[in-house]
């Protein structure tokens, strides 16, 4: 039976003026798969994703990661056991990639040798030569080689789950291909629990075994990957359908 990486159970959250953003959402991520958020924006996809790593903290129910509620344990420790790859990259433009992509093992006091071999291998992982960038800045890379350095200090310190926040979503076309063609394989290589928020269908089924789907704070579909397509659930259907237009004549 498969293991459970990351467990939701009966989570709502409830702004302070009243509004629910999630409404008793009970899902279990199967470890060390993919599993993907898709929804409009707005639907609370990355409200769930933050509950993870207690950027946010639920109004109702509990979030385990392997079987441990993430509220019971030390912040800081829970954070360095999950790697976080957003969007904007958030690297530190003053500091070199090899600064960047160590500064997880900088902070959890990591011995030097140790993390120049672990920067090494981390940027091996996500595609980029150590000799050619760990001396560059953030500004003397392309988009696509920022978000690979992101990726890389995220995965650092081998975190047992990865969060992903539409890592890809501000790349042209040729690049977030490239990149994802990337990621799938780096992610079967190492097995991390993963989840992935995206608004990209195609993204979705490409990366992920599963693939969750949202609506007003609430679950709406969940299904395997290779049954999306073909699923007669209206929430699916609808946005199948509006992301797989036919061209008019």
């Amino acid at each position: 039976m498969p293991t459970v990486g990351v467990e939701f159970a009966k989570v709502s959250y409830t702004l302070a003026d009243g509004r629910v953003l999630l409404r008793d959402i009970s899902l279990e991520l199967e470890a060390g798969t993919t599993t993907a958020l898709l929804g409009r924006s707005g639907s609370g996809k990355t409200t769930l994703l933050r509950m993870v790593n207690r950027l946010l903290t639920p109004s109702a129910g509990e979030v385990l990661i392997a079987g441990n509620q993430t509220k019971d344990g030390d912040m800081i420790a829970l954070r360095r056991s999950i790697g976080y790859v957003i969007q904007e990259t958030g690297l530190f433009p003053h500091m070199t990639v090899e600064r960047n992509a160590g500064m997880a093992l900088e902070l959890a006091g990591r011995p030097k040798q140790e993390t120049a071999e672990r920067v090494r291998e981390v940027m091996s992982l996500v595609g980029l030569d150590y000799e050619e960038f760990h001396r560059r800045y953030p500004w003397q890379l392309s988009g696509g080689q920022r978000q690979r350095v992101g990726l890389a200090r995220a995965l650092a310190t081998d975190p047992t789950v990865l969060l992903m926040d539409e890592p890809f979503g501000a790349l042209d076309p040729l690049t977030r291909a490239e990149m994802q063609t990337m990621l799938r394989d780096l992610l079967k290589r190492v097995g991390k629990t993963v989840l992935l928020v995206t608004h990209d269908l195609d993204e979705a089924l490409y990366l992920a075994k599963r693939v969750i789907f949202l609506a007003e704070g609430a679950v709406v579909a969940n299904l395997p990957a290779d049954e999306v397509l073909g699923s007669e659930n209206p929430h699916v259907k609808d946005y199948v359908r509006s992301v797989h237009r036919s061209v008019p004549a």
